[in-house]
């Protein structure tokens, strides 16, 4: 154990290995909620463990209350908490260096299982050894909680929360690290990019890559994303996440040359004067009385711009 990382567990602790150990990493969101949800499905499946990670958050009432949590837990919960902020790449390895099971289960803190049978349903596919990696998709709200919320759950509605067929059919293209389901062994051989800084694009490549040298599978095991960002903060990711983007097109050209976003960026990387439509696309987004699909197309036309720059 580092000193530099504040171990906490719960009274009850499993003897035996564990199937599965269930990693959630968070930073300022609450993972109680959570925590809370997968222990009422533990108590029938208990060869399951969790793991939580504070990276740096430094809110003493919120630990305080997630130790309270943990403490009282009636399953083995093992909780981090990092003196210091160190970053995705960083959260993800100390959770997979103190999982004990041969599988882990990345669960973002702002996810919930939509159905009652989350947890045995991995445990049913780990069991039946079909894969080395399992996506089970995600959802969002019908409705978001602010109007302001409103574009990224309609965005991920149509672009993210795709069915298992559509998922099937795209392979990689659609796999994220907020329900992901997969073998240590296979993040030994094959980890995250941490070249990758800030947001966007590190899972798609980690999946792209991965999924050449191992069995990856779609499955119908949804969480629910309630972590629905604001319309300035969708427009300042996608503004930021073109040196991600040309990141992922370099090391997968093969996959980069399939998708529109990358033909379009192309497109616009030899018009002349293109950056001069960005104010007009900004204020499309941001305008609630356009209809959704126009809002949609502006937010894609601004993220291809940026990205089109990103090219040299």
């Amino acid at each position: 154990m580092t000193s530099d990382i504040t171990h906490i567990k719960s009274l009850q602790q499993s003897p035996k290995r564990p199937k599965l150990s269930v990693l959630i990493p968070y930073y300022r969101d609450d993972p109680t909620a959570l925590l809370h949800a997968l222990l009422s499905q533990t108590a029938e499946q208990r060869d399951v463990e969790i793991l939580i990670y504070d990276d740096g958050t430094g809110d003493t009432d919120l630990n305080a209350k997630v130790c309270a949590a943990v403490k009282s837990a009636h399953s083995s919960v093992h909780l981090m908490i990092a003196h210091q902020n160190k970053g995705r790449s960083a959260a993800r390895n100390a959770l997979q260096e103190n999982a004990k099971a041969d599988w882990v289960l990345f669960l973002d803190a702002d996810m919930r299982p939509v159905s009652h049978h989350f947890l045995s349903d991995y445990v049913e596919l780990i069991d039946g050894n079909v894969a080395d990696v399992i996506f089970g998709g995600f959802t969002v709200p019908e409705k978001a909680e602010t109007a302001d919320q409103e574009l990224h759950r309609a965005l991920s509605e149509v672009s993210d929360c795709l069915s298992l067929a559509a998922r099937q059919a795209a392979g990689p293209q659609f796999v994220a690290s907020s329900n992901l389901c997969v073998r240590k062994s296979v993040l030994t051989a094959e980890g995250f990019d941490d070249g990758f800084t800030g947001w966007g694009w590190e899972d798609s490549e980690w999946a792209a890559r991965v999924a050449k040298r191992f069995d990856l599978i779609h499955a119908e095991i949804p969480a629910l994303h309630l972590g629905l960002e604001s319309t300035d903060t969708l427009l300042q990711r996608f503004k930021t996440s073109g040196p991600n983007y040309v990141r992922f097109t370099q090391k997968h050209p093969d996959i980069a040359q399939t998708l529109s976003l990358f033909k379009i960026s192309q497109k616009l990387r030899k018009a002349p004067g293109q950056k001069l439509m960005r104010p007009f696309l900004r204020l499309a987004v941001k305008l609630n009385v356009l209809p959704m699909k126009l809002r949609l197309l502006a937010l894609k036309l601004w993220r291809a711009s940026h990205y089109a720059e990103a090219f040299v």
